[in-house]
């Protein structure tokens, strides 16, 4: 049985220099289909309808030039081998081609058909021997992180049980201790502990390798998250001998972060600064505005420490890197801290960076976005340049039994936000992100791009299908409540971006009207209690 013909490409706007081409691969006797089209453009039309077996390529044609040529054709194939056929016997060219992908460079004037057939064969074969590779790697990485994760999930229960009994001890429950015993068990404890950290940094580094690593943005206010991180790092300082502070702008906008994750990036980059600084120095974490880049929030953390070496500066985000002069008794992990910490301000779209001098201390800091709720709204309540004709805000609030577990509760609401994710339109519709009320209970929002007569469907698919949730049947409650965005005046000559900023602003004042009630019958509900007591 025949092979069937390979498909070429063949992009060349020169009909003679076409024609010569064919005539190499007829006397090759190669078995290919060649489709000859003069333009980039229609090449890469091409390319969209159908993958060929490998792409013949002309650098100068009408509508493109040079190196520009060959890196559209391989941005829109990158798996297609391609071969660069040019008039000019150019060295310099063919290397910077072969680097940046491409299989082969033949000056056409010099072709005969044993060397095209042969290009053309060695071209293929190499560039199914890489994507080979490539693969290969691929099943390298993802079982090197299956083995990963295996093993330190493994190694967890040995460890928790360890704890527990040392806690056990340390606190007297199997008896009195001589002094020296309770020095012994607080050495494992501690030990135990940094383990522990190690398993939970190996198990971020994974999963940011594979990609699986998440964050849930919600609008925080950065400042009270610094605090926070502060006063959970103040005893470790304290012990130490170290200042620790916060240098707050209070003209800081809201952030849009994950608060979670944040707070751990925070901890990491303090913890680092006290470790490497000597007793009396000083640690302080800064956030603050800056003017070339109105869009995010700079925050810092600056310790007054021996510094970093200029050579290591561009290592100290790499993974499982730990300075020599650095692992000490008091200096125990993997190296993956700030590693796992650079991830985590990527995925929040920022960046993560390192000042620092031999000496005189160092400064990292990072970038994380402000929280626009117009910029969040314009792609879903807009379409074709103008604002939709009927917008609603949805409120669906859950609220805890008395007898609900706080965690279980957290988890519950978790759960509840996925669902609510599933039963909107994503290219008309936006839950917002969540917003901290004060209390237990949890309200989300949806902005819904659709009027009073039809957002019962929405409401209906809600309940059934948020309040099916057994957990949140067994732990709490579902109110789901409904209420008209006004659309702008008509003749109003505002821009769409001006209308939809004023959506945003009466959404914001929806909003923050709705969780200060909220707040206000907490309030009473407190009162009311103790009186009763």
């Amino acid at each position: 049985m025949e092979h069937e013909p390979a498909h070429v490409l063949l992009i060349e706007d020169n009909s003679g220099d076409a024609d010569l081409v064919r005539l190499r691969l007829v006397e090759g006797k190669s078995n290919v289909q060649v489709n000859c089209v003069p333009r980039l453009s229609d090449a890469l039309a091409c390319l969209d309808a159908e993958t060929p077996s490998l792409v013949l390529l002309d650098l100068n044609l009408p509508d493109s030039h040079g190196a520009e040529t060959y890196r559209r054709v391989l941005q829109k194939a990158p798996n297609v081998p391609v071969v660069i056929l040019s008039g000019q016997d150019d060295e310099a060219m063919a290397i910077k081609a072969v680097h940046h992908g491409v299989q082969d460079y033949l000056v056409k004037g010099d072709i005969t058909s044993k060397q095209l057939e042969r290009a053309l064969r060695y071209a293929v074969e190499r560039q199914g021997l890489l994507r080979s590779l490539d693969i290969t790697r691929k099943q390298q990485l993802e079982f090197k992180n299956q083995f990963l994760s295996h093993v330190s999930h493994e190694l967890r229960t040995p460890l928790t049980c360890i704890h527990q009994y040392v806690t056990l001890m340390l606190d007297g429950l199997a008896g009195p201790m001589l002094p020296d015993q309770l020095d012994y068990l607080k050495t494992v404890l501690k030990s135990v502990n940094q383990l522990h950290a190690m398993i939970r940094d190996l198990l971020e580094a994974t999963r940011a390798d594979s990609g699986k690593l998440r964050i849930e943005p919600r609008c925080i206010a950065i400042g009270e998250l610094i605090q926070q991180a502060v006063a959970m790092m103040r005893p470790t300082a304290a012990e130490k001998g170290v200042n620790l502070e916060a240098l707050l702008d209070p003209a800081v906008p809201l952030v849009y972060a994950d608060p979670d994750r944040a707070l751990e990036v925070l901890i990491n980059l303090i913890d680092n600064g006290i470790k490497f600084t000597p007793a009396d120095g000083s640690v302080s974490v800064k956030a603050s505005m800056v003017e070339t880049d109105p869009s995010a929030v700079y925050l810092s953390v600056c310790d007054s420490g021996r510094g970093i070496p200029a050579e290591s500066l561009p290592q100290v985000f790499e993974r499982l890197y730990q300075d020599p002069q650095a692992v000490d008794g008091n200096r125990a992990g993997l190296g993956l801290g700030l590693y796992i910490a650079k991830e985590i301000v990527a995925l929040h779209g920022g960046r993560m960076w390192v000042a620092s001098e031999a000496g005189n201390g160092s400064t990292f800091s990072f970038t994380l976005p402000l929280y626009s709720l117009a910029k969040l709204l314009l792609p879903v309540i807009t379409h074709n340049g103008h604002l939709r004709e009927g917008i609603v805000l949805v409120r669906v609030e859950l609220t805890p039994l008395s007898k609900a577990l706080r965690g279980s509760w957290k988890e519950t609401c978790q759960k509840c936000l996925e669902i609510l994710r599933l039963c909107i339109y994503v290219d008309k519709d936006l839950v917002l992100p969540p917003l901290e009320t004060g209390g237990a209970e949890e309200m989300f929002f949806v902005v819904a791009s659709t009027d009073m007569g039809h957002v019962n469907i929405m409401v209906e698919r809600i309940r059934s299908q948020v309040g099916a949730l057994p957990k949140l049947k067994a732990t709490g409650t579902l109110e789901v409540t409904v209420e008209m965005i006004p659309g702008p005046p008509e003749g109003d000559s505002r821009t769409v971006e001006q209308q939809v900023w004023g959506v945003a602003d009466c959404v914001t004042e929806i909003i923050q009207q709705s969780i200060a009630n909220k707040q206000h019958f907490n309030e009473k509900e407190k009162h009311k209690h103790a009186h009763r007591d």
